[in-house]
């Protein structure tokens, strides 16, 4: 009995550590509160269906998703610039404070790797064909953006041995609804039939192409991120 007791102890304490002291718990959902009122992507990126690139200029050519400076905001939030009623036009005051003021927002992060991970390279990922939705989820849906995957390494591996139901093209990454469409598709196919999207390519023909690159896009060695 006491075998018994020791062992189911044991594998308790091991399926709890399991997934417990995992980023698949205590990361997804993270939602740190923003300053002011913050950026709604609810709004931007859904209602008025702003392209991801308008802020994160530089995803497709640089490791780094950069946060927008204040003078891309100013450009819209000028004052009286949008026509927006006054109660709303002053929730977006410390835009205009934080522009004269020669100032940064104090936007807080979201999605942190670790400092022994090598910078997640967004310009690699995009260029291949896999889309903000695979990583941050449904964005033009969230009023507070927070954590939708858990970034583990565990994730990762997994995505690389099979990338093929994450790939679309690579003038899709940043349609969302248009790629959480595709993604829903068993399998993700090759669209055909459809005035908007026929003959699109899906998921393993995209694969192909890229496995015929010269370089190898999917690596799986330790040193392809930690170096």
């Amino acid at each position: 009995m006491l075998l018994f007791g020791v062992i189911g102890g044991v594998s308790t304490a091991i399926g709890l550590v399991w997934y417990y002291w995992t980023p698949k718990f205590w990361e997804v959902g993270y939602m740190p509160q923003q300053p002011e009122a913050g950026f709604s992507h609810l709004l931007h990126a859904g209602k008025l269906g702003m392209d991801c690139r308008y802020c994160h200029t530089h995803v497709e050519e640089s490791p780094e998703a950069n946060i927008p400076n204040v003078a891309t905001c100013y450009g819209c939030h000028a004052t009286g610039r949008v026509g927006l009623p006054p109660e709303q036009d002053a929730r977006v005051e410390f835009v205009r404070v934080a522009y004269e003021q020669n100032e940064s927002i104090p936007w807080r992060r979201v999605h942190k790797l670790p400092d022994y991970v090598r910078n997640f390279p967004h310009n690699v990922h995009i260029n291949a064909g896999v889309s903000c939705y695979s990583c941050h989820g449904m964005i033009p849906n969230q009023a507070v953006v927070h954590q939708v995957e858990p970034l583990s390494m565990a994730w990762c591996l997994d995505c690389h041995r099979n990338p093929e139901p994450h790939l679309v093209p690579r003038d899709k990454v940043t349609d969302l609804f248009w790629v959480r469409n595709q993604l829903s598709l068993p399998g993700n196919p090759k669209q055909e039939g459809s005035a908007t999207v026929a003959g699109t390519p899906g998921g393993a023909e995209l694969l192909h192409d890229l496995q015929g690159h010269p370089l190898h896009l999917l690596p799986e060695n330790c040193g392809a991120c930690h170096y």
